[in-house]
């Protein structure tokens, strides 16, 4: 049937009207499987709108006499101004984006000392700012903006562009990020200069922000959301320092973070301090020289309040957003105790809240998918179920990738139940652990010297300096999930010593092959002048026995079959403490020491798997 001429026309004007109207169709974000997918319309680079700006805190903390102000950059999809679309944040602080000090001889505090001192003074560097405006960085920027989301970055007090002072763990460090969020939800005011008087105003974010990061990137979301600021729904810390006590001390010792022996609190902020050299000198007068000076304490290694001030654990009242952790079970660097006494406290207080742990050192995001769903619930507000999952713990096994985690109940483990290890004779070679404990047993010392390493000692088959005594052979996998613990009872030869505990899988295994999972377990350290509290030590009488009561760093690991477990106990730890003069005698009393490992199948499986 052949169609009039008018028919035929009228039917081209519809056609043609119709594709106008899916050209001029506003893009918006598309969402599957309860995650955001990447649309073409926001993934052309070129279009993207990039601009940058200050908001302004209500705190003076460089010393001018005006508040600070917070260097702050955006990036956003074009459709932002073309088409008045309004999407969530994205939000990245660090204080790194403008760089750091080398690596300065001398930057680090000299550990070739006895226990109580100080050592001599170390080398100030002054930190070569780069960097130009508008882009602070790029981080995170092609992962999220063509999903539909305005990724926002800025530098951290006293470093790159931004007012003020660094204060690593500071008050300042946590209100930053809250201005710049109250500024995304037009609460504060920000500005097209670090001086000047013309607003900008954030009239494209929806008011929904989340943050993430990686270390000290992934502290600020921390700081941030213990404010309790309205807007932050959710953040991702990943491998976050909680507490820089915990980073730098341990139970009471003066301890480094791992590959950084003799780095404290205080060359932390000369590392970071890139912001406005004219501030400098009072920054540096104020905050290092004076408060960390004063207060960082590296006599004694003591819990103080400056500690207690730089602990986001003592913070967390006021948050809010919900959680998602991540961290390396073998992460020397930041521990892996660090994310879980943070997602422990936000379970207790009913946040929403989920931990992904793996295998590997420090760093290591969650896979996109879990990070996308996250993010896709509480800032794009797309009912996707991930807050009402039976699993809370996502676990990647040794010899699995990092994007493909076992999902558990929780962590740790609920089928894990410690079991309590008990010490025999033996100990200078390797004497043996028992469920069963052995009340008529001798004393065993060990002389320190931080020549040997961690690793000398757990392979040597015979040594003075060191205490080992292991399991039986695994006939079968044995899955530990929890924190260690350990019960050590001893006296010293003098009134100071370090106490170093390292949990190994033997045989060692050497040779290229060899993974971060294998050898070491875990390990933990502690002061036994503060056997009673952090807070306060007292010499050690020489020859007079104290007990000392400390959790090793949390794990999941599925030790294997063929293998021991060994509890070795040494002194002066070369990767990690102070370095005393060799020499210093500890005596173990064995009927009063015991190492408890959390199970999974608690006693009957240890039994069955040792037996």
């Amino acid at each position: 049937m052949k169609l009039s001429l008018k028919l035929r026309h009228l039917l081209i004007v519809i056609t043609l009207m119709s594709a106008a109207c899916v050209a001029q169709e506003p893009a918006q974000p598309i969402f599957k499987d309860g995650e955001a997918q990447i649309v073409d319309a926001f993934s052309n680079a070129n279009k993207w709108i990039r601009h940058d700006l200050w908001v302004e805190t209500d705190f003076d903390t460089d010393g001018d006499s005006t508040p600070d102000r917070m260097h702050v950059s955006v990036t956003r999809p074009e459709q932002t101004e073309t088409e008045g679309l309004k999407l969530p944040v994205v939000y990245v602080s660090s204080p790194y984006f403008a760089g750091v000090a080398g690596d300065v001889p001398g930057i680090m505090w000299n550990v070739e000392h006895e226990l109580g001192e100080i050592g001599p003074e170390r080398v100030h560097p002054e930190v070569k700012r780069r960097g130009q405006r508008p882009i602070i960085s790029n981080s995170h920027i092609k992962k999220w903006v063509p999903r539909g989301y305005i990724v926002v970055h800025s530098s951290s007090p006293g470093t790159g562009l931004s007012d003020g002072a660094p204060t690593i763990g500071g008050k300042n460090e946590s209100m930053a990020p809250k201005f710049v969020i109250d500024w995304l939800c037009g609460r504060a005011k920000g500005y097209t200069e670090r001086n000047g008087g013309d607003e900008v105003k954030a009239y494209w974010s929806t008011g929904k922000v989340g943050m993430t990061g990686t270390s000290y990137n992934g502290t600020i979301p921390l700081a941030a959301a213990t404010t309790g600021v309205e807007g932050l729904e959710a953040i991702i810390p990943i491998a976050p320092n909680t507490s820089y006590y915990h980073y730098y001390r341990s139970n009471g010792l003066v301890r480094s973070p791992g590959g950084y022996l003799g780095e404290d609190i205080d060359v932390l902020y000369d590392f970071v301090h890139s912001g406005d050299e004219a501030k400098r000198p009072y920054n540096n007068k104020t905050v290092r020289d004076t408060e960390m000076k004063n207060d960082m304490d590296r006599e004694t290694g003591d819990y103080n309040d400056f500690w207690a001030g730089r602990d986001y654990l003592n913070q967390m009242d006021n948050m809010k957003a919900a959680l998602l952790m991540s961290h390396g079970f073998n992460d020397w660097n930041v521990m892996p105790e660090h994310s879980y006494r943070i997602y422990n406290a936000a379970r207790e207080k009913g946040l929403p809240a989920m931990i992904y742990y793996h295998q590997f050192g420090h760093g290591g995001p969650p896979p996109m998918s879990m990070m996308n769903k996250w993010f896709t619930k509480y800032l794009h507000g797309v009912d996707n179920g991930v807050e009402n999952e039976e699993n809370k713990a996502y676990i990647v096994r040794e010899y699995d990738d990092m994007d493909k985690p076992t999902a558990y109940r929780d962590y740790p483990n609920p089928k894990a139940e410690p079991v309590t290890l008990f010490l025999n004779d033996g100990g200078n070679t390797s004497g043996s652990l028992s469920t069963k404990q052995n009340r008529k047993l001798s004393r065993e010392t060990l002389v320190d010297d931080v020549s040997f390493s961690g690793e000398d000692l757990a392979t040597a088959e015979k040594s003075t300096h060191r205490l080992l005594y292991l399991t039986n052979v695994l006939k079968e996998d044995l899955h530990i999930s929890g924190i260690p613990k350990v019960s050590i009872t001893i006296a010293s030869s003098k009134p100071a010593a370090n106490l170093s505990v390292w949990l190994v899988a033997l045989p060692w295994e050497e040779g290229k092959a060899v993974r971060i999972t294998d050898n070491v377990i875990t390990r933990g350290w502690a002061d036994p002048k503060n056997y009673k509290s952090l807070r306060d030590e007292e010499a050690l009488i020489p020859g007079q026995f104290y007990t000392i009561d400390f959790e090793l760093q949390p794990d999941d690991q599925i030790i294997k079959a063929g293998q021991q477990i060994g509890f070795m106990i040494f002194s002066s730890d070369k990767e990690y403490t102070l370095h005393p003069k060799p020499g210093t005698v500890l005596t173990l009393d064995l009927n009063k020491t015991s190492l408890t490992l959390p199970i999974v199948g608690g006693k009957e499986t240890y039994k069955k798997v040792t037996d």
